[in-house]
């Protein structure tokens, strides 16, 4: 039987949380589809006062340019969801929060498409020391569904980009 998309996500915050922690690093969020979810999945992790730095929910388009930073020109030219989009919500967040790593969502939880982008389209991002990744997510279900597995998506990306020591530092924490 498959796991439980929430559980799912519970798991992943713990993970990085915790793997965060050992290195002495910190964490930001930058959410828009998700609209504090994320946000709300990592702080449900006790310990995470070490490491979570805070986050910012820009769900309206113009707050993504104008809270986090991302270039007018781009949202004007390919709307909110997108690869791009995200990459600078991502970037922006870590900057503004001054923060080791931030996370990112944006996407389409629907019920109905936005700017000719399907529901379910959703786009992750990982901003860290050594630059930034980008996942696209396809994601079938309600608007909870969607939200809670763009949460685990991000969280996963962020994991994974951990555990392979693309930071810079030791995997698994100090040597």
């Amino acid at each position: 039987m498959a796991e439980d998309p929430a559980r799912a996500a519970d798991n992943a915050a713990a993970a990085v949380v915790h793997a965060l922690a050992d290195r002495g690093a910190t964490l930001a969020v930058v959410e828009s589809l998700t609209g504090g979810l994320l946000s709300a999945t990592i702080v449900d992790i006790a310990g995470v006062s070490s490491v979570f730095r805070g986050g910012l929910v820009a769900y309206a388009t113009e707050l993504k340019s104008s809270l986090v930073g991302v270039p007018a020109e781009l949202l004007d030219q390919r709307g909110a969801v997108d690869p791009d989009v995200a990459v600078a919500l991502a970037e922006g967040g870590r900057q503004r929060c001054a923060a080791d790593w931030c996370l990112a969502t944006t996407g389409v939880a629907g019920p109905e498409p936005q700017d000719g982008k399907p529901v379910g389209l959703v786009f992750v991002a990982a901003a860290g020391p050594t630059g930034t990744e980008v996942r696209r997510l396809d994601i079938s279900g309600n608007r909870l569904r969607i939200r809670i597995e763009a949460v685990s998506g991000a969280l996963h990306l962020l994991s994974e980009r951990l555990h392979a020591g693309v930071d810079g530092s030791p995997v698994g924490g100090a040597r």
